[in-house]
């Protein structure tokens, strides 16, 4: 008797996802590029895919939905942000406004490397709150709020040594700075350059109570 021996199939072997941490933050960090560049509404899954090179299959087993998605890219994105603002308002080698326009200095140049294409993830979510889920809108009024009070933070120790007036309202204060930095980040993608974000720190460390 011959024994039958079974052919080799020709091609490529079949792709069966794996728990890939690698894939999985390349796939966020891929949606951090695009959201900061286009926002959520416009942004498609297959664009995203294709700069990370993964079938949508795979896609689907890293995440259930588009929303889902979302949701891991705005956490990803709030941990690095606030690691950023950390780097800068809590850097004692320097005083607590020198900290603030060192850190406008940074994004300044995070943006210059980009050729101002992409902006904050948050502004740009913010503009978009109509169509968003109620979820995704909590978060961005707790990440803002956040970011109000580390930067709080820093104008309370410059009032302490004197940099702000005893009667400044360094939460107030705080609150407007977002308030101004979001509009110019947009302004500058708007104008393909720095001269919103110079303006805008310029006018706020002038017009802060001495």
């Amino acid at each position: 008797m011959t024994q039958a021996t079974s052919k080799p199939r020709r091609g490529r072997p079949p792709k069966v996802p794996r728990d890939d941490p690698d894939t999985r933050a390349a796939l966020i960090r891929s949606g951090v590029e695009v959201l900061t560049e286009q926002g959520f509404a416009v942004s498609g899954i297959d664009g995203i895919l294709r700069r990370v090179g993964v079938p949508k299959g795979s896609f689907y087993y890293y995440f259930d939905s588009k929303e889902a998605f979302g949701w891991a890219v705005m956490e990803h994105y709030g941990a690095y942000f606030a690691r950023k603002l950390d780097r800068h308002l809590l850097d004692e080698s320097h005083s607590p406004l020198a900290r603030i326009a060192a850190f406008v200095e940074d994004a300044k140049a995070g943006m210059a490397r980009h050729d101002f294409r992409r902006g904050c993830l948050v502004g740009n979510l913010g503009q978009e709150a109509g169509g968003l889920p109620e979820e995704y809108c909590e978060w961005l009024r707790a990440t803002l709020a956040d970011w109000q009070r580390r930067l709080a933070r820093c104008l309370y120790e410059a009032q302490a040594i004197g940099e702000l007036a005893e009667d400044a309202d360094c939460d107030r204060l705080a609150e407007a700075f977002w308030i101004g930095w979001e509009g110019a980040v947009m302004r500058a993608r708007l104008e393909g350059g720095a001269r919103p974000l110079e303006t805008f720190i310029t006018t706020y460390l002038e017009g802060l109570p001495r």
